[in-house]
């Protein structure tokens, strides 16, 4: 990745988003509500975030509405990235993302980074890159970073994990001034590398499916390994059944590789109703 010069503001910023010691980040994305509707209970989802701030995770991603509900605990340590733009499902398209914040209100909420979702081969494309290109001049502006979430998505896109796609989705945020590039990752490190290497600013890898246990720490590793800045995982957090010993689990296998823990029997689906299991989400002691 080449040195990228950021204004202060930035910089400072950006050093909130990655974890001192691996040099990597952990994102946990909660704004699957505006596309698909309540992901658990409201209690649920503090508890949620909670699980998340005290067990591994660097930063929690999440619209400008649901920010207003977060515990205390988790605004003073975890870094906060608003999320800029959605559409329900429920949509005539549901691949056409529309803006539903401005890099502005990040400041007033006091989130740490804005991301924006782009899909690359969508009909609305150009639309979105024009969002893109207008919150990375925002951004600019009032230094704070920009998190770009480009997925080969759309009528003409038949595997979104082609390592050549998903190198021109990670091309394409950089060209447009995102500071990260959130991509699906290729399904190998090796070809992940490659994507890794072409491109001039910081990787995370998507977390796609649910996966559990080893799978999920391998999956891991093969990210570390490739060279990505780190992960973004939401359905494999909130939808666990043990929330905090999945970050942990996580956060372990990208942060301190070395001694990745044994991943025990976290199962790769939870029930169909996560606000049942999730209700008790465990809290582990906050880490000091």
């Amino acid at each position: 990745m080449e040195v990228v010069h950021h204004s202060p503001g930035k910089s400072l910023r950006l050093s909130r988003l990655i974890n001192p010691v691996s040099g990597r980040t952990f994102v946990v994305p909660l704004d699957h509500s505006v596309a698909d509707g309540p992901i658990a209970s409201a209690p649920a989802v503090r508890d949620i975030a909670l699980a998340v701030s005290r067990n591994g995770g660097d930063a929690l991603l999440l619209h400008k509405g649901r920010m207003r509900f977060l515990p205390a605990d988790v605004l003073r340590g975890t870094a906060l990235v608003l999320h800029l733009n959605g559409i329900t499902r429920h949509a005539p398209d549901a691949n056409a993302k529309v803006r539903l914040a401005e890099v502005e209100e990040a400041l007033e909420l006091g989130a740490d980074a804005v991301s924006i979702h782009i899909n690359m081969g969508s009909d609305t494309e150009a639309e979105q890159l024009g969002d893109l290109a207008r919150a990375a001049d925002g951004c600019a502006r009032w230094g704070l970073p920009l998190i770009a979430m480009v997925y080969p998505r759309g009528p003409r896109m038949t595997d979104p994990t082609d390592p050549d796609l998903v190198a021109h989705a990670a091309n394409l945020a950089a060209d447009l001034g995102a500071d990260i590039a959130k991509v699906p990752y290729t399904g190998s490190p090796v070809t992940m590398a490659e994507v890794v290497r072409s491109c001039p600013i910081g990787i995370i890898t998507a977390g796609g499916a649910p996966v559990a246990g080893r799978q999920l720490t391998r999956t891991v590793s093969d990210v570390v390994a490739s060279g990505a800045l780190g992960v973004a995982m939401g359905r494999n957090v909130w939808a666990s059944p043990d929330v905090a010993g999945t970050v942990r689990l996580v956060a372990d296998a990208l942060h301190l590789p070395a001694t990745t823990p044994t991943a025990g029997d976290i199962p790769a689906r939870a029930p169909s109703r996560p606000d049942r299991e999730l209700a008790a989400v465990h809290r582990a002691p906050a880490q000091t």
